[in-house]
């Protein structure tokens, strides 16, 4: 559980699927379609993109960080890769799925491997997901 917040943030979406979505801020906004494969006409972002970019970015940042646990440093060249699929659930709604592949050139993969489980244990998006959304991790 959360102690106490050391940031906020908050975004406005209109229009759901097909609208717009903008921060408080005023330094990001989008534009929403339904993807193609459901039907849109693909023409904005949809929110598995954004959760997706979020997702790799916030992984990536954990990683880094485990160094200063012990952990090796990762390559300066290092990408996560976050693939976000939705589809209908059995008890109905929707869910989501998601795979991680980290690429971090030059490391041994048992290393890659083990430090992604790490990482997977601190990072704040992989606990919001955890025991609601299959995650894999993968190593490229």
């Amino acid at each position: 559980m959360l102690t106490a917040p050391i940031y906020e943030t908050s975004a406005t979406a209109t229009g759901g699927r097909e609208g717009r979505v903008s921060t408080a801020d005023g330094t990001f906004h989008a534009w929403l379609d339904l993807p193609a494969d459901l039907g849109g006409r693909g023409h904005g972002n949809n929110p598995e993109q954004l959760f997706a970019s979020a997702y790799a970015a916030s992984f990536l940042s954990a990683m880094r960080a485990l160094r200063s646990q012990g952990h090796p440093a990762i390559p300066a060249e290092s990408t996560v890769t976050a693939k976000v699929g939705i589809g209908p659930r059995v008890a109905g709604g929707f869910a989501l799925t998601i795979t991680l592949e980290a690429c971090l050139p030059g490391m041994e993969r048992e290393t890659a491997q083990a430090l992604m489980a790490a990482t997977h244990a601190q990072c704040p998006y992989s606990h919001a997901v955890r025991d609601n959304v299959t995650v894999t991790l993968s190593v490229a």
